[in-house]
């Protein structure tokens, strides 16, 4: 009898896999502590859950409630879906970054810790 090999099927990461890990929701309201939750926390759902680069940004943003959604949509509306979904983690971070998190906040924040 011949050797049966198995092969391992990859299977595609989905918008529910992503889910089970429960990432925090981004309403924009709450500054510069919130935002740095978010961040930290959707990094962290991105390493344990193997999350595509390709899929950061569309699953991201669909955790974005009230202003901060509000915020996206105009966004997307500006530069049209294909640009918006291809954009990377780090170029959302500093768009929500300049967006929600003044500078002055940021330093008032560095200066206590």
């Amino acid at each position: 009898m011949g050797v049966r090999r198995t092969e391992r099927v990859t299977r595609e990461y989905t918008y529910q896999d992503f889910m089970k890990c429960q990432p925090l929701y981004f309403k924009g309201t709450e500054g510069v502590v919130e935002q740095t939750q978010w961040f930290e926390r959707m990094e962290t759902v991105f390493r344990i859950s193997n999350c595509l680069a390709k899929n950061q940004i569309m699953f991201a943003t669909c955790t974005l409630l009230t202003g901060a959604l509000t915020w996206w949509n105009s966004h997307v509306r500006i530069v049209g879906n294909d640009a918006a979904y291809v954009m990377t983690w780090i170029e959302l971070k500093k768009k929500l970054a300049g967006k929600y998190c003044p500078r002055n906040e940021m330093k008032k924040i560095e200066t206590e810790f």
